[in-house]
């Protein structure tokens, strides 16, 4: 495996073993001296072209804590913003000696063209409203480690699903092992063609959030991205928190047993409320500590393997 580009490039049996792998790597967030040697010598380039807080911290956090050198670029504080094309920046970049180059990119499919055009090593880290192939791998490792083995269990994925790359590579990876998923979305924020889509792929869609939480083992709040929105695709936010949000009343409807996941950002008092957000059964603080497990694993599988180690 030379690149993570799609979340479909990855049979059920190489997901299990990045997850496996990733067991071993979260034990060294308890150590006291943090640090690997297994990419000693190795150079890798995080490349953001939009924001990021837990991503790009915790790929530069992996490579750091498995002694590989990171740098981290912007597309402001590159050629890019001097009218560069892509092509030659990234080409420039290669043609350095890196490593490895992990990409986000507002456009899809840039991560997946960078791979043409260049020798190293490409990490898709979130390309427009298409994939983002590492949040899928640490939410499936999250919810394996509250649920056990996800084959049967009942996923509930919620909110502004027509904008979201968080959407299509949970439910590719989800699917892989096994879990039955359930979207749930206003119908002006379920993607197009949902119906076709969930008839090929096996999974089911529902307008109706109250119907389906009683009947899950996990359900996956995903943020309404408003920076993405052009038109009125609710009525108001206030609406919108009321009818699909997590809500303090919502939280009663869940089995005992059954968690609450967020990739984050979160926007507090829409998609989840502060009761949902810091209740016991909440498991965002666990998705942003596995980021940094299972981010390791995802290097180690790219540039060292088992040869290695």
């Amino acid at each position: 495996m030379k690149h993570l580009l799609s979340i479909a490039d990855l049979s059920a049996d190489e997901i299990t073993q990045i997850l496996d792998t990733a067991v071993s790597m979260h034990e060294v967030q308890d150590r006291q001296v943090k640090k690997l040697p297994t990419l000693r010598g190795r150079t890798i380039i995080n490349f953001f072209f939009e924001d990021s807080t837990r991503t790009r911290a915790s790929f530069e956090i992996a490579g750091k804590w498995m002694s590989a050198d990171t740098i981290n670029l912007t597309g402001k504080g590159t050629s890019v913003s001097k009218g560069e094309s892509l092509r030659d920046t990234v080409l420039t970049i290669d043609a350095m000696g890196v490593d490895m180059m992990i990409i986000r990119h507002p456009a899809s499919g840039a991560p997946a063209q960078i791979a043409d055009w260049t020798d190293c090593s490409i990490v898709n880290a979130g390309d427009g409203t298409h994939e983002h192939p590492s949040q899928a791998l640490l939410d499936a490792y999250t919810l394996r480690r509250a649920l056990g083995d996800l084959r049967g269990r009942h996923v509930a994925i919620v909110g502004d699903l027509t904008h979201s790359r968080v959407l299509r590579s949970n439910l590719l990876c989800l699917r892989a092992l096994g879990a039955q998923v359930t979207l749930v979305a206003p119908p002006t924020l379920m993607p197009s063609g949902v119906a076709a889509w969930a008839a090929a792929d096996g999974f089911e869609t529902s307008y109706d959030l109250d119907a389906v939480l009683p009947t899950v083992d996990a359900v996956m709040m995903l943020r309404v991205q408003r920076e993405r929105m052009s038109g009125g695709y609710f009525p108001t936010a206030r609406e919108y928190a009321v009818t699909y949000g997590l809500t303090a009343r919502r939280l009663g409807l869940l089995q005992d047993h059954a968690v609450i996941a967020h990739p984050g950002p979160m926007n507090r008092g829409l998609e989840i409320s502060a009761d949902a957000a810091d209740a016991a059964r909440s498991l965002v603080l666990d998705q942003v500590s596995a980021g940094v497990a299972v981010r390791m694993s995802i290097l180690y599988h790219l540039l060292a393997g088992e040869g290695d180690a």
